[in-house]
């Protein structure tokens, strides 16, 4: 049999979405609700939709097929509901508070919302992974240079270790040793003896997970993964018994907070690595999208069950976290930056003291999800509202397959909202959408205009399966022109993944003031290339199919934070290359910190040399389908009232169905496009236009 598909599913808070590709295919798509705590069940059901799309059952889809990529909130669920495994750290002697000082101060309100930050006396740090009696020092000591001053006793060690195991009962150990991204030896000792005494313990080294300065940021990323690693683990391990049950014997690879593909096995290891990981798939899947319609200037929001996310590309490139954070919990790993808001479809509305209606940050999830769903919900959530101004059919809910009870969540909405809000259901709805609205309107502005950056210049992508009913209300406020909500809308995340190419990181600390001779950072590259190379080629890409992208740390001599900086040009790096290196440098320095803010005279260091490797993935090529005329009305399915904010009004208008909508279609707003899994709401004067690739272009007055 014939293995032709490629097929990527992405685990969302309330969702779980797949996308199907093969040459000279459409592009099919599943979506199904969410199974926590046992994810990966809710992933075959998500291939089963997709595979019925295609008239197959889901074990012949998975027979034939070659890839399966994978995106999952596992590790981020673990963090944020405190479920991980029961850590112990083990610090140099005389630093185990390390952990629990965090970044001073900063400690106490970093992660913070702005409203809590205003009352800086009243923070607290977030409670640590690991709390202080399951910290265990070990003498040892290597210096700034990589020196070994003191060899740890390997009797100290099983002591601490035996002490963690027997007596706090841990399941996983971090390591964390001052220096050790210099000299991993003494960490790697602590390793040895876990495997020899304690084999069922997780044990993750500071050396291995985030060789990087920064005492805080590296043992905090070593407890984060620890943390994760064994239910990550567990996970991917019942993923693929799970797929190779319903027939799949290829690999699996999964998706990193950096945009990345690495195997299963390998991620089982750096579960850290996805963190953010279904975000940075759909950030991946917006720029694809953008190189496809020549979009270089891409505000890219995606509105799921959980959340609304934001991100900003420009001129195609993608930007990456200064200071990652998951939680409150900073850790030192490459990440695009996603600006998130919990405010989703699942999102809870609530009456706050002093009787001000709040959208989020709770989330009804997939269970008991939305009052509307019928699955015990009690609480009132977007969605509800969404089918109360006429937006959501509760009849085409995931393309029919269940029924929405608007009686059920009219009556709950007015009970806890509209009756204490005084104002009749109507009313109170339309004000709660038009909050959500601002809030996500308030969250671009801050990544955009805060950031010099004019909304105006660039096109906006919608993606999520609620993105669509709220983006024409804060594209417009925006002052945005043109925004797109492509066919894969609703499962973005899972279209990323088959964007994505297989991408490792690697990255060695240093200290070499520059200027320096080109032969010094080739000394320090070519080890890593070589390493990268070599594991490429092992997972079957040589030649055209690798490429590398080189990058430096640098800062202003004794300064403390680092920015990132691209290294132009190829390897072996020439003395030119450095030349240009400090020139744009200088330019980034100036783009963050001000015009006239670089100071070449105090000095340029270079702190960390950075290589990211990917290995090219074979894409299938997307079918453009021939423009059939303007007129859309052989797909109206009919008319209802829907909220329309021009007017201030429900107003009775057309309702379309995206299945049978043909590319040159021209849709006038106001209006409803249901498609099997998203729903998309054009607003009074907005004009949508189905393109070639079955992708909405919606075209704002």
């Amino acid at each position: 049999m014939k293995r032709k598909y490629i097929v990527a599913t992405d685990v969302g808070g309330t969702c779980t979405d797949t996308v199907v590709f093969a040459r000279n295919e459409p592009i099919r798509l599943g979506k199904a609700l969410s199974t926590p705590p046992d994810f990966a069940t809710g992933v075959l059901d998500s291939i089963g939709t997709a595979a019925r799309a295609m008239g197959m059952e889901r074990d012949d889809l998975l027979r034939q097929t070659a890839l399966f990529v994978h995106g999952s909130t596992v590790v981020d669920n673990t963090i944020f509901t405190r479920d991980g495994a029961r850590t112990g750290l083990i610090a140099t002697a005389g630093f185990e508070d390390s952990l629990l000082v965090t970044r001073g101060a900063y400690g106490r309100w970093g992660g913070l919302t702005e409203d809590r930050i205003k009352h800086p006396v009243k923070t607290e740090r977030a409670p640590a992974l690991v709390g202080g009696e399951a910290i265990v020092g070990v003498k040892e000591r290597v210096d700034y240079k990589g020196a070994m001053l003191c060899e740890a006793d390997e009797a100290e060690i099983e002591a601490a270790v035996r002490k963690l195991v027997d007596d706090g009962k841990v399941e996983a150990i971090a390591v964390s040793f001052l220096w050790s991204f210099y000299n991993m030896r003494n960490e790697q000792k602590v390793k040895e003896v876990v495997g020899r005494v304690a084999p069922d313990v997780y044990c993750t080294l500071s050396s291995e997970i985030a060789p990087t300065p920064g005492e805080y940021e590296r043992t905090s990323t070593t407890v984060i993964n620890a943390y994760a690693g064994k239910i990550a683990r567990s996970y991917l391990a019942d993923l693929e018994r799970l797929l190779a049950g319903a027939g799949y014997v290829g690999p699996v690879m999964v998706m990193q907070g950096y945009g990345g593909l690495i195997p299963a096995h390998e991620s089982a290891d750096r579960s850290i690595g996805m963190l953010e990981c279904g975000p940075a798939a759909g950030v991946i899947g917006s720029r694809a999208l953008g190189e496809l319609l020549d979009q270089p200037n891409v505000i890219a929001t995606d509105m799921g069950g959980t959340t609304f996310k934001v991100s900003v590309i420009q001129d195609g490139a993608i930007e990456y976290a200064r200071e990652p954070m998951v939680d409150r919990f900073h850790y030192s790993q490459p990440k695009i930056e996603v600006v998130s808001l919990g405010a989703g479809g699942g999102s809870i509305i609530s009456i706050e003291d002093g009787g001000t209606p709040q959208v989020g940050p709770r989330s009804a999830g997939s269970r008991p999800g939305p009052v509307c769903y019928g699955f015990g919900g009690e609480e009132p959530t977007l969605t509800d509202v969404f089918l109360m101004i006429g937006y959501m059919d509760p009849k085409s809910f995931l393309a029919g397959s269940m029924e929405l009870d608007e009686a059920r969540s009219r009556a709950v909405f007015e009970d806890r909202i509209a009756r204490p809000l005084g104002l009749d259901v109507e009313r109170a709805a339309i004000g709660i959408y038009r909050i959500a609205a601002a809030q996500v309107t308030d969250l671009i502005r801050q990544i955009t205009v805060e950031r010099g950056l004019d909304p105006r210049d660039f096109v906006l992508h919608a993606f999520g399966g609620s993105c669509g009913m709220l983006a024409g209300m804060f594209a417009a406020e925006l002052g945005v022109k043109r925004m797109v909500v492509p066919y894969t809308a609703s499962v973005n995340c899972a279209f990323g993944l088959i964007s994505a190419d297989i991408a490792h990181e690697y990255s060695r600390t240093v200290a070499l003031p520059l200027p320096q001779p080109a032969s010094a950072v080739n000394e320090v590259l070519a080890p890593m290339i070589e390493k990268a190379r070599a594991q490429l080629l092992e997972e079957g890409f040589e030649g055209a199919r690798v490429h590398f992208d080189c990058a430096i740390d640098l800062r202003y001599s004794r300064q403390v934070h680092e920015l990132t900086t691209p290294l132009r040009g190829d390897f072996p790096v020439d003395d030119a290359a450095l030349a240009t290196l400090v020139g744009d440098f200088e330019d980034l320095y100036e783009r963050k910190y001000g015009k006239g803010s670089a100071y070449r005279e105090a000095g340029i260091e270079i702190t960390q040399i950075r290589v990211g490797a990917r290995g090219l993935m074979e894409r299938p090529e997307i079918i453009v389908e021939a423009e059939e005329g303007s007129d859309p009305a052989a797909a109206q399915a009919g008319r209802r009232r829907i909220f329309v904010d021009a007017r201030d009004a429900m107003v009775e208008c057309a309702v379309y169905d995206f299945e049978k909508l043909r590319p040159g279609n021209v849709v006038q707003g106001p209006a409803v496009i249901h498609s099997p899994i998203t729903t998309i709401v054009l607003q009074d004067r907005q004009c949508g236009t189905i393109d070639g690739y079955r992708n909405i272009i919606i075209d704002l007055a």
